[in-house]
């Protein structure tokens, strides 16, 4: 996961700047929790270790001590970035999706390659709750870009790194309202 300030990005990759960070409410939830474990948990642990370290005396070789400034910086840079990403971030409540016949953000779709004739099904989420093994796929990735916007029985075709592909709709889902 990049963090924009340190490449500069400002929207989600391969999109222009300006495009919205779309979430899912858990998926915002989710940041939300870990900038409070970071800030109100972890962080005050670590601070209290770097005090004890540095009142021991020597710093060149106290390892609690420098182990304990690297990981305050880092703990420092994850809460700057989920700030910042929170901020910007747009909420999508899937379960709201009024035209539940088509993809759009939040929908779990299946989908049928016609090279190989296998089924795979996906849920299209946010770009920082994407986790391929669970089958989130973000909605800036080739294929949930080539399904957004279609109807079950649409065939789309998917750039992939090994070539094209086609695939075709076999089923749209939303969570309940």
């Amino acid at each position: 996961m990049s963090d924009e300030d340190e490449d500069g990005e400002e929207g989600p990759p391969g999109l222009p700047p300006g495009t919205p960070f779309y979430m899912t409410p858990a998926g915002a939830a989710a940041l939300r929790e870990e900038l409070r474990a970071l800030w109100e948990d972890e962080r005050p642990k670590v601070v209290e270790i770097v005090s004890w370290a540095a009142s021991l005396g020597d710093r060149s070789e106290n390892a609690d001590y420098q182990y304990g400034k690297r990981r305050l910086r880092q703990i420092d840079g994850r809460v700057r970035f989920l700030r910042k990403r929170l901020e910007r971030v747009q909420v999508v409540d899937p379960a709201a999706q009024a035209r539940r016949d088509q993809v759009f953000f939040g929908a779990t779709v299946t989908y049928a390659r016609l090279s190989d004739d296998a089924e795979v099904t996906i849920r299209i989420v946010g770009v920082d709750e994407a986790d391929a093994e669970k089958g989130d796929i973000s909605w800036v990735a080739p294929v949930a870009r080539a399904l957004l916007g279609a109807r079950v029985g649409d065939v789309r075709k998917v750039r992939t790194p090994a070539g094209s592909d086609e695939v075709e709709v076999v089923e749209v889902r939303y969570p309940a309202a």
